[in-house]
């Protein structure tokens, strides 16, 4: 992954063939063009979560038609860190009673909450 920059506040990673453009909001500088680097962060938790379910619902020929998640966040203003986060996946009338609490074990099983949990050792260092 390659991280550059371009104009004021936007850092872009190179990953994969894509680029993934981040932004700050005007008020702190950035043009507001792009998400946030912790945006990106908390979508990828949710969308995570998300595949897992939709992988699920294909897997068993269920659609995922009218199926929603909800990824609510509490910040903590002493620490300026996310307190407390949880997802609602919200259901269709008709969805299978007897895969609900697999589809919530599943949706557990996401590979960036994963990653949270055990995460891994980090360091920045001049190369």
């Amino acid at each position: 992954m390659k991280i550059f920059f371009e104009g004021k506040k936007k850092v872009i990673a190179q990953y994969n063939g894509y680029n993934i453009t981040t932004d700050q909001p005007a008020g702190v500088g950035g043009d507001g063009s792009a998400p946030a680097p912790f945006d990106l962060f908390l979508a990828s938790i949710g969308t995570c979560a998300g595949i897992y379910v939709k992988s699920f619902c294909d897997k068993r020929a269920i659609s995922t038609e009218g199926i929603t998640l909800e990824q609510n966040m509490r910040f903590d203003p002493e620490t300026h860190m996310i307190s407390y986060l949880e997802i609602i996946i919200h259901l269709t009338d008709d969805f299978p009673e007897k895969y609900k609490s697999a589809l919530v074990n599943v949706a557990n099983m996401c590979a960036v909450k994963r990653h949270l949990l055990q995460p891994p050792e980090m360091q920045v260092k001049l190369g």
